[in-house]
């Protein structure tokens, strides 16, 4: 696997369960980084914390590593080079996954440990 080169976004974000049938909120298309997911069982948001509603579920103090890409589709082991370290390290990982490139969201928290722990791995991490 190449080496990859990730950012750091500045968002603060927050990861959100809403009821698989509650309409995707307006808040969250109005956001700047946003992503939904929904499935039979839920409808997963993440959105900067200024746009979680107080009477939604979630868990905020997330940080999101995105890798500049576009990555070809062709291309294996993106995931597995970022998270296997990150998880040896004892950093979980919330995954996102686009067209064009992947996100990794963790905890505010573990932010210098998984810039050290990818940087030694050969990453650029900014």
């Amino acid at each position: 696997m190449k080496k990859l080169s990730l950012v750091i976004l500045p968002e603060r974000l927050a990861i959100c369960r809403l009821s698989p049938k509650d309409p995707l909120p307006p808040s969250v298309v109005q956001a700047g980084f946003w992503s939904a997911t929904r499935t039979q069982e839920e409808l997963s948001v993440v959105v900067p914390e200024e746009a979680v509603s107080p009477d939604w579920r979630s868990e905020p103090g997330w940080r999101c590593l995105k890798v500049l890409g576009p990555l070809d589709f062709g291309l294996t082991g993106v995931v597995t080079s970022v998270a296997a370290p990150l998880a040896e390290a004892g950093v979980g990982v919330f995954i996102l996954s686009t067209y064009d490139t992947d996100y990794f969201l963790l905890k505010e928290a573990d932010l210098a440990r998984a810039h050290r722990v990818l940087t030694e791995q050969g990453h650029g991490v900014r």
